[in-house]
């Protein structure tokens, strides 16, 4: 596999920026779970059909999906901590939209705005590895990433209780001050990566790609309103085909697309956004299923009779439990490799789900459930990021990571799709009501069971950790970790960027160059001029060195995997540096 990574900026970075990222991570997932206790009374709060109720949900489902790789990419391009805080702040505005009107065309208005702010989790993903050291990246990147499981098993009681206790708009409202909160935080704590990507914004490819993903997921969440098989419903997918079909075509030709596409087609990040569907679709089968039986009443012969809050309660530690999974990710990971971590999650899922068949008969049970699949959703998710960062370049991380994020959505949106059309096909009618059966129930699980074994072949796929012949010392995982930076130097390039007055320059951007003319790495230089940069491979090399005030200057020279010093001298033309 091809790796790519750059130094981290110099300079001491907060220990409170990985809780205040993961905390804004936390703020989005709460912003999708607000609903979720009032979703059956939708209709008669804003006194419309049940069919115009769910773009109440809908719309908030696409506007995500949309806005995650375009938020991405500009983070690359603009700086994640600015994009970070627009998704938030963004966030803020339409829930005040929604705090203030039970109209349904401004309430879906609301929702729109509430969906851009899915783009922070990648954002937060990039900011940390643009700035944490190498030992403490693993654990920070799996709780970002594991943020959004968290704050949806930590909401939903929460959001229980305040529907049952208060007006259902007091949800908005909370949703508003902590994406405050997030924002002041973010402000006051996490500093902007120094980290860009060349080119420009896509805006032709952003428009494309919107208009693919909404074609396609707009007939997902609606095919069972409209019928899988209507007009509707296939002409939609067919557009969607062609659309997307286009788009590609037309990033592949572009020299800054909005998507690499080539880079999303090696084999680390194609079976890993693969396998993120997978776990998407198993992560929204246990909070569809779950709740709706718990809520049952004992009548129904397997209902569990438990109040709203209680449902909620019991199906919190599914987010607990995958927040105090990240730091045994980061220890399994640092020894195996986060494609062990990925396979282990998923057969950890496998477990809970097969385990739930015959654990349905008792509140207890469900609690057993939701611990065990928060256990392994907890481990898959964290290896996701883990995983595209180290197939990128460091200027590509947010736009990758908000495809990978963008990629768990589809699957959730999928499995909410056929795991309500299961429970809907399988229901009783009593009274005039449809009630969800236990065969639909059981149904739903094996549906959750066989997405994690098509995950787990496509995980298999994914290259595994290169052999190394050289001995390793065993020591504490910070001596570890300067080990490997130490050793990575050394497969690279590193000197000093220097003044026309031979004085060295500092923040000055250093980018490698390969051979197809494409960015390699990059990096700042240090406060004494110095800089290192490592290689993906071997081969030839440009060493490129820019700074505010200075001519450019770029030196080649060829790799041949043994430790080449290039000082860049800014008052000079660019010279030959042979291997």
């Amino acid at each position: 596999m091809t790796q790519t990574t750059t130094d981290r900026p110099a300079g001491r970075v907060s220990g409170a920026v990985v809780p205040v990222l993961a905390f804004a991570g936390i703020v989005v997932a709460v912003m999708q779970t607000l609903l979720v206790p009032v979703i059956k009374d939708l209709p008669q709060l804003l006194d419309t059909a049940p069919s115009n109720a769910t773009w109440v949900l809908t719309s908030t489902l696409l506007s995500g999906a949309v806005a995650t790789p375009i938020m991405g990419r500009l983070g690359d391009l603009f700086g994640k901590r600015r994009m970070l805080i627009l998704s938030l702040s963004v966030m803020v505005v339409g829930a005040l939209v929604s705090a203030l009107t039970s109209d349904l065309l401004l309430m879906i208005a609301g929702r729109t705005l509430q969906g851009f702010a899915m783009g922070a989790i990648p954002l937060g993903i990039g900011l940390m590895r643009d700035m944490l050291p190498r030992e403490k990246l693993g654990s920070a990147m799996a709780l970002m990433s594991s943020s959004i499981g968290v704050g949806g098993g930590l909401a939903l009681p929460a959001a229980a209780l305040v529907a049952q206790r208060s007006d259902w708009h007091t949800l908005y409202y909370g949703a508003a001050a902590l994406g405050l909160l997030a924002i002041a935080l973010t402000l006051l704590v996490v500093p902007e990566s120094p980290m860009r990507a060349e080119g420009t914004f896509d805006l032709p490819g952003a428009l494309g790609l919107s208009a693919g993903l909404v074609l396609f997921l707009l007939p997902i969440t609606k095919g069972s309103d409209w019928g899988w098989t209507s007009g509707t419903t296939l002409g939609l997918f067919a557009a969607s085909a062609v659309v997307l079909v286009l788009w590609g075509v037309m990033e592949l030709r572009l020299k800054a697309p909005l998507v690499d596409l080539r880079t999303t087609a090696r084999p680390a990040v194609l079976f890993t956004n693969l396998a993120s569907i997978m776990v998407g679709v198993s992560f929204y089968v246990v909070s569809l299923v779950l709740p709706q039986l718990l809520q049952l009443p004992k009548s129904t012969g397997y209902g569990l009779g438990q109040s709203m809050v209680v449902a909620g309660l019991l199906v919190a530690p599914l987010g607990l439990t995958m927040m105090f999974t990240a730091p045994v990710y980061a220890r399994l990971s640092a020894k195996y490799g986060p494609k062990f971590t990925l396979i282990l999650g998923l057969l950890i899922i496998a477990i809970g789900y097969g385990a739930g068949l015959g654990l349905m008969s008792a509140a207890w049970q469900s609690l057993v459930i939701s611990v065990l699949l928060g256990a392994g959703i907890g481990l898959a998710y964290s290896s996701l990021p883990a995983l595209i960062v180290g197939a990128v370049p460091a200027s590509e991380t947010g736009a990758a990571n908000g495809l990978n994020t963008l990629m768990r959505s589809i699957g959730t949106s999928v499995s909410s799709a056929v795991i309500g059309m299961v429970l809907a096909n399988t229901a009783n009618n009593v009274g005039g009501v449809e009630i969800p059966t236990m065969h639909g129930f059981r149904v739903s699980f094996l549906i959750a069971t066989g997405a994690v074994a098509v995950g787990l072949l496509l995980a298999l796929f994914l290259p595994g950790r290169r052999p190394s012949n050289k001995p390793q010392l065993r020591a504490s995982s910070e001596e570890d970790a300067a080990l490997e930076r130490a050793e990575q130097v050394l497969r690279g390039f590193r000197g000093r960027v220097l003044g026309a007055d031979g004085s060295p320059v500092a923040r000055a951007k250093v980018t490698l160059i390969d051979r197809r003319g494409r960015q390699a790495g990059a990096t700042l230089s240090a406060e004494d001029g110095s800089y290192a940069l490592t290689v993906p491979d071997r081969g030839s090399y440009v060493v490129a060195a820019r700074a505010t005030g200075h001519g450019p200057l770029a030196s080649s020279a060829t790799h041949a995997g043994d430790e080449r010093p290039v000082d860049l001298d800014l008052s000079l033309p660019g010279e030959t540096v042979p291997a």
